[in-house]
C-alpha cells in the first residue's frame, strides 16, 4: 500500500499541474487570444477556457475603455504664443487579436500618437481658436487618432483638451483686450438707446404740435409735478402770439 501511495502521490501532482495549466477563467470584459505552437487559433472567452499544456500560450485582452491622461506639452501656436496643453483621451479595444498581432504595446502606442498628435493640432490652430473653438479641436483631435490606431484594432471614442495654460504677460494683455470690448459694446448700447429715445421724442414733439391743447395739458401736468416737490420758483411761459403783441407786430 506504501508503495501504490508513493507513486499516486507524484501522479495526483502532476494531474493537478497539468489541470491548473490547461484551465482559464475569463471575466465578461476579458478575451483570450490564443497561440498553439506560435500561431495563433483565435479569440476564446469570456468564461471557462481549456489549453493544451505547453503547446498553448494565452494572452488576455481587457475590453474595457481606458482612460489615457496626456501630460501638459509645450506648443507654440500658429500665431506664436508659447502656451501648455494636457489633455484626455478615451480608448478601448474593439479587436483583441489585431491589439495584440499588430503593435507591440497598444496602450503605449496609443499614448504616444495622442502625445503628439496633441502638439501637432493644438501648433496649427491661432490662440482664440485654442480658447473659444474648444470643441472643433476636441474633434480634430479624435479623429486623427482614431484614424491611426485603427490599424491595431483600438477604437478612440473621445478626445478632450483638459486645460491651456498661457504666460502671464499675455493673460493681462488678453484681460485688457476684453474690457475694451466690453466698454466698446456699452457704448453701442448707450448710443442706440439715446437714438431710439431721441426718436420717441420727436414723435411725441409733432404729436403735441398738432395739438395746442395738448400741449397746455402737458404744461399743466408739469407744473403739478414741479409743486410737489416744493419748489418756489415757477416759471409760466406764455404764448408766442402774445409776445408778438408786446413785441410789435410781426417781429
Amino acid at each position: 500500500m506504501s508503495e501504490i501511495a508513493g507513486i499516486v502521490g507524484p501522479i495526483v501532482v502532476i494531474a493537478g499541474l497539468i489541470v491548473a495549466q490547461s484551465v482559464r477563467i475569463l471575466r465578461e470584459y476579458e478575451r483570450a487570444v490564443v497561440f498553439r505552437l506560435g500561431r495563433l487559433i483565435g479569440l476564446k472567452g469570456p468564461g471557462l477556457i481549456l489549453l493544451i499544456p505547453g503547446a498553448d500560450r494565452m494572452v488576455r485582452v481587457d475590453l474595457r475603455t481606458v482612460t489615457l491622461d496626456i501630460p501638459a506639452q509645450e506648443v507654440i501656436t500658429r500665431d506664436n504664443v508659447p502656451v501648455k496643453v494636457n489633455a484626455v483621451c478615451y480608448f478601448r479595444a474593439l479587436d483583441a487579436s489585431k491589439a495584440i498581432n499588430q503593435v507591440q504595446d497598444y496602450r503605449l502606442a496609443t499614448f504616444q500618437i495622442a502625445q503628439t498628435t496633441l502638439r501637432s493640432v493644438v501648433g496649427q490652430a491661432d490662440l482664440d481658436e485654442l480658447l473659444s473653438e474648444r470643441e472643433k479641436i476636441n474633434q480634430r483631435l479624435q479623429k486623427i487618432i482614431d484614424l491611426q490606431t485603427e490599424a491595431w484594432g483600438i477604437k478612440v471614442s473621445v478626445v478632450e483638451v483638459k486645460d491651456v495654460q498661457i504666460p502671464e504677460q499675455m493673460q493681462r494683455a488678453i484681460a485688457q483686450q476684453a474690457e475694451a470690448e466690453r466698454g466698446r459694446r456699452a457704448k453701442v448700447i448707450i448710443a442706440e438707446g439715446e437714438l431710439q429715445a431721441s426718436k420717441k421724442l420727436a414723435e411725441a414733439a409733432g404729436v403735441l404740435s398738432a395739438q395746442p391743447a395738448g400741449m397746455q395739458l402737458r404744461f399743466l401736468q408739469t407744473a403739478q409735478i414741479l409743486g410737489g416737490d416744493k419748489n418756489t420758483t415757477l416759471f409760466f411761459p406764455l404764448p408766442m402770439e402774445l409776445a408778438r403783441a408786446f413785441g410789435g407786430g410781426e417781429r
